[in-house]
Order: structure tokens, then C-alpha cells, then sequence
């Protein structure tokens, strides 16, 4: 910050905040005395070295200012989450003993007030947007104003503190605890290290190139691990301008302003890009609908055939032909649509993507890169523009050094990790030992150098032969193919083999049999057609033949149906697991009978696309 200021002062840019429709820059220079005043007020409120700091809201100025002004006080950073309940918030400012809790605005004010008394650690609460605060009268509070005004003050008798303050600073003193998700217990805390940030944020600009032009939005919370790097980091060290969306409401159209070169979204945020997208589509004229389904196709091929080529994206002369027209009429304006026009390095994280999700943003010109990396272990593996497997999370970081254990865990050398976790030397001692962090994810490398993510250790299961295997990581082999919507795999200790049970893309399946001259009467027909039954026994050996013989799939359906899971179709793929197999118990175990066909009901749907109810005999497909 201090050499940005000294560089650039008032002739760069630093970030830039949406306020009442209208972009409000700040240099350099202006961010470099903000950060001055707030760390002197805080200090002037006795913070010291190792004080631990709460930040409570968005994505705003006001965020990075903070945890810049807290870090030059020597202080640690804690993100809680701005909508986070109050139970959340209370575990993880009690938990990291947070002295102050700097708060966005009256909502969160309001959560801090409620359970202040349960915080014996806490001494104040600061607040930066007085919006229907003026009244508030509790003398805990106070507001980012008021701070600033302290600030000043304290300046003039410690003239020369913040300098003071900088030149203490080391690559090991602890910037932030970051906060685990919290899937297998309460969250754990990741004291993490300037050291440990800067090479997170190496690793992931030696795989793909982030410049000083280069624009960022921010739009996922700064206590996200990502967000510190790729976000916040990457402004720090290179230069890259932040923008922050005026709420989170006007997102869409600030990021479509703005047109960044890098982002990153959370995997779920893609997802819902992707359903806007098709529902965009499903809703525009037959023209356009047409020239999308036309292009679609046109795209991925193009995609591909760059890929295979290391780059050339015209992949032949008619094809290349083809995708360029795709791109000027459909593919730009939609990318424009979605503030995606200029992104250069688009990364997905914190989850698998979708085959088709991934292939659809491939086909638009998004050149969609996983990354992968957790609070503990930092960034691990990531693709490149010109290295890009959809199976896998892309390559391993020359500066990690993982090996895989004799269960398939992913083992990260302690070097390049976190040292382990606040107050819980036991969860400490559990993960990392040996000198290794002992990651609870299981996979495997390939001979090129990409990590192939199977699964969570914990939800591996077991056949009764004593064979261990991921559904998680078949199910998402399995929806590579075009024809197959969904798939549940099951198994277990009291199982002799893997089975699945197929929900089909009717659409392509339905395109498919009329191409063949395959007559149907519903779609519920056409699902036990023996040639269907044909073409997706295909598809199911065609990743068996990249998974060991005894982990491949001996048994399957074609439901007539999407899954029914009555009033939870969502949720974790462990409870939409045993949701499925408790819904279609009488199917699972007709399946491991040995049976050949079993009557179900299921809801039919006719080629005018009118609901109704009939009984299917559902074939049982033996591989």
C-alpha cells in the first residue's frame, strides 16, 4: 500500500465504488490516507500487536481500508459473514476473541447489539454507514467518522507512529484468520501469514497472468480465501483496480459497466449465471432461440478443437468460419449482457462445475478455469488458458508439493500451508502431521501434472467386498454425457456392486430417436425403448473403462422422470443421496435382485407436453 502510494499517488486509480448510480473513484493517495487515519484511531483506542479485529459486512472500500488500517496496527483481520444469523456471528467473534468488530451499516449493528453481552472480549463496535444510526445512543458504538477524527488527532502527538507501525511488519506476522466452512463441525480458524498470502497469490498469477490494467469486481465476501488473493491481493501487489458494485441488487449491471479481466465466482455463482442464461433463452423470440441452439453446438466444437490445437481457435477454415459468425451475433452480445465481454482470466472455485455448465461457457468464448485450494493448504492447482481438462482442477502449483496417500488422500508438504488452527491444537495435531496437511480430500495425480478431485474422504463408500469408491466422482463423469440430465450412484457395505440411476436429458435423447426414425408416444415410452436402454449403456461403459474394474458401474435405469424429492430437491450431494434412494427404495432393490423390469408410477409427459400419470415397467440395464 505504502509503495502504491509512493508510486502512483494521485495518477492511478485504485478503486472505484458505485454511489447513487454513479462511479466514485479513489487514487492511490486517497486510500494510502485513509488507511493512515483509520489504523491511528484504532491505535488510539489501544489495539496492539495481535489484537484480533472482526470485519461484519459486503464487499465495500470501507472493507479494504479497514483491513489494511487493523494489519498496520499489527492487528489480525477476522471476516464474519455480513448475513451470517446471529448465532453464526456470535460463535466466530466469541471464538477468535475479536476486540472491536468493525460493522457496514444498522442491520449489522443491530445483530452486535443483540449479543454484545455474550462477547466478554469485545470493547467496541465501529460502524461506516450512519444511515438510521444518528440515534443510537449504547456507548459501544461508534462511527467510521468519528474514528477518523481520532485519527487526525492522535497524529499530531505520534507524528511519525504509522511509519513506525509499517516498519515493524513481517512475512510471518499472521494478516488474517480465515474461517473454515464449517461441513464436518463448527468452523475452524486458519491463522494465515502474509507469506502464506503472497504465495497463494504467486501460484495462481505463474498459471495465469494478472496485469496492473487489468479491472476486478468485487462481488463475493472479502473473508473468502479467493477474495484475499485474487481480489484484494492482487490489487496490493500488481495494481489491478477494484470495483465495488453499489448493492447487491445492481451487481448485474455494474459488472456489465465495468467489463473486468479477472473475476471469480464461487461455483454456485456460475451455476446461477448459467441458469439466467438458458432462461434468457427458453424466454427470447423463436429467432433467437434459434440462433443460440444453432450456435451452441458450433461453439463447443470450436472450444475443442482450440484445446487439441494449443490454441488456435479456428480449428479449420469452415469451422473457424462457423464460430466467428456465432461469436458476432450471438455470443458477444450475450457475453456483453453479463459483463463478460473483456474477462481474460475467469476462475470457478470452491466446487465442481457442471460439465455443461463448464462447456457452455467454453462455447461463449469464457475461457472458464477451475482453481483449487483450500483455507489451509492455499492454492493448489489451477487450469491455464492453454491447459484445460474438464475432469480435472487443473495443474499443481510449482511451489506445492502434494503426494497421494494409500487411500487416495491428497497430501500438501506443510511448507507450503497454514501452520494450523487458532485454540485447537487437537483439530491441529489431526490435520497436520508427519510434515504434511492432511487435506480429507481424496484423488489422484495424472502423468501430466493435473489433480484429478474424486471426493471428501468422509463420503466415500465401501462395497461389501471391501472396494472403496466415490459417487460423487462417477456421478460427474457420467454427466459428461449429453444425454444423461442427472445421475445418483449407489452402492454400500451391504451392496456386491455399483449401480445408477439415470434421469436423461429429454431433449437430446428425444432429438436423438427422431433422427432414427424411433417412434414413441410419451416420454415415459421413450425412456424404456430398448435402443435408449442401448445408448446409454454406452455412455455408462465408456467411463467405466477410466475407472478400476472393481469401482465401475454393473447396474442401471432410465427413469421416465427427473428426480422427485418431494420438498427437498436440493442440498448437499450426501443428503440428495440418500434422499433419492429412500424415494425410490422398491427400484434401488429390484436392481440388486437381479430383476429385470419393476412397475412404478411416475408422472408421463406427452409430446404436447401434457402432464399426466402412468405406471412404467422400468427396464434394469446389466452391464
Amino acid at each position: 500500500m505504502w509503495r502504491n502510494y509512493r508510486q502512483w499517488g494521485d495518477s492511478r486509480v485504485a478503486l472505484r465504488k458505485k454511489e447513487l448510480g454513479i462511479w466514485r473513484e479513489y487514487t492511490w493517495k486517497d486510500c494510502y490516507q485513509k488507511v493512515k487515519s483509520l489504523s491511528l484511531g484504532l491505535a488510539s483506542l489501544g489495539v496492539e500487536v495481535g489484537d484480533r479485529i472482526s470485519i461484519l459486512g459486503d464487499a465495500n472500500p470501507e472493507w479494504f481500508w479497514f483491513e489494511l488500517a487493523i494489519q498496520a496496527c499489527g492487528g489480525m483481520v477476522v471476516g464474519l459473514p455480513a448475513g451470517g444469523s446471529f448465532q453464526e456471528v456470535k460463535y466466530l467473534a466469541e471464538h477468535s476473541q475479536s476486540k472491536l468488530v468493525i460493522a457496514q451499516d444498522q442491520e449489522q449493528v443491530d445483530k452486535l447489539l443483540e449479543i454484545k453481552n455474550d462477547l466478554p472480549s469485545l470493547k467496541r463496535v465501529i460502524y461506516w454507514n450512519e444511515k438510521g444510526l444518528r440515534q443510537y445512543d449504547d456507548p459501544i458504538l461508534m462511527s467510521l467518522t468519528e474514528l477518523m477524527a481520532s485519527g487526525e488527532d492522535y497524529q499530531k502527538s505520534h507524528p511519525e507512529l504509522f511509519e513506525q507501525n509499517l516498519a515493524l511488519g513481517k512475512g510471518d506476522d499472521i494478516a488474517i484468520i480465515l474461517y473454515t466452512a464449517g461441513t464436518t463441525g463448527l468452523p475452524k480458524g486458519v491463522p494465515t501469514s502474509y507469506r502464506f498470502l503472497l504465495s497463494s497469490l504467486e501460484a495462481a498469477v505463474a498459471a495465469n497472468p494478472i496485469y496492473e490494467s487489468d479491472e476486478y469486481v468485487c462481488v463475493t465476501s472479502p473473508g473468502w480465501s479467493f477474495e484475499q488473493t485474487l481480489g484484494f491481493g492482487a490489487s496490493l501487489m500488481i495494481g489491478q483496480k477494484l470495483n465495488f458494485p453499489e448493492e447487491a441488487d445492481t451487481a448485474p449491471e455494474d459488472l456489465r459497466e465495468i467489463s473486468p479481466h479477472t473475476l471469480i465466482y464461487p461455483s454456485r455463482l456460475w451455476e446461477l449465471v448459467a441458469s439466467v442464461i438458458r432462461m434468457g433463452m427458453a424466454h427470447s423470440t423463436w429467432l433467437k432461440r434459434t440462433l443460440y441452439n444453432r450456435s451452441l453446438p458450433v461453439g463447443r466444437k470450436a472450444a475443442d478443437q482450440s484445446l487439441r490445437d494449443g490454441g488456435n481457435p479456428l480449428g479449420g477454415f469452415f469451422l473457424g468460419m462457423a464460430n466467428l459468425m456465432a461469436k458476432l451475433i450471438v455470443f458477444r452480445p450475450l457475453r456483453d449482457k453479463h459483463g463478460l465481454n473483456r474477462v481474460r482470466v475467469p476462475y470457478t472455485a470452491g466446487g465442481m462445475l457442471a460439465p455443461d455448465i463448464l462447456e457452455l461457457f467454453q462455447a461463449m468464448g469464457v475461457n472458464l478455469r477451475q482453481i483449487f485450494g483450500s483455507v489451509e493448504g492455499g492454492i493448489i492447482s489451477a487450469h491455464t488458458k492453454s491447459d484445460f481438462k474438464l475432469e480435472s482442477v487443473g495443474v499443481v502449483a510449482p511451489s506445492k508439493l502434494i503426494r497421494i496417500a494409500n487411500d487416495g488422500e491428497i497430501l500438501i508438504h506443510q511448507e507450503g500451508c497454514a501452520e494450523g488452527y487458532f485454540h485447537d491444537p487437537q483439530a491441529t495435531q489431526r490435520v497436520f502431521h508427519g510434515g504434511w496437511y492432511h487435506s480429507g480430500d481424496a484423488g489422484y495425480l495424472e502423468e501430466s501434472g493435473h489433480l484429478i478431485f474424486i471426493d471428501r474422504l468422509a463420503d466415500m463408500r465401501q462395497l461389501a467386498d471391501g472396494t472403496r469408491f466415490s459417487p460423487q466422482y462417477i456421478e460427474s463423469r457420467l454427466k459428461f454425457s449429453p444425454y444423461i440430465k442427472d445421475v445418483i450412484v449407489i452402492g454400500g457395505e451391504q451392496r456386491e456392486f455399483i449401480a445408477a440411476i439415470v434421469s436423461l436429458n429429454f431433449d437430446n435423447v428425444a432429438q436423438w430417436a427422431d433422427r432414427r426414425k424411433i417412434y414413441y408416444t410419451t416420454l415415459t415410452d421413450l425412456s424404456q425403448k430398448p435402443e435408449i436402454g442401448e445408448l446409454v449403456r454406452k455412455e455408462v461403459e465408456e467411463v467405466n473403462q477410466t475407472l478400476p474394474p472393481s469401482s465401475r458401474v454393473r447396474g442401471l435405469v432410465n427413469l421416465p422422470q427427473e428426480f422427485d424429492l418431494g420438498e427437498a430437491p436440493t442440498g448437499p450431494a450426501k443428503s440428495r443421496r440418500a434422499l433419492v434412494e429412500e424415494r425410490y427404495r422398491d427400484l434401488v432393490e429390484a436392481i440388486y435382485q437381479n430383476k429385470e423390469e419393476r412397475l412404478i408410477k411416475a408422472p408421463s409427459v406427452y409430446g404436447e407436453e401434457r402432464p399426466g400419470v402412468a405406471s412404467a415397467q422400468i427396464r434394469l440395464i446389466r452391464l
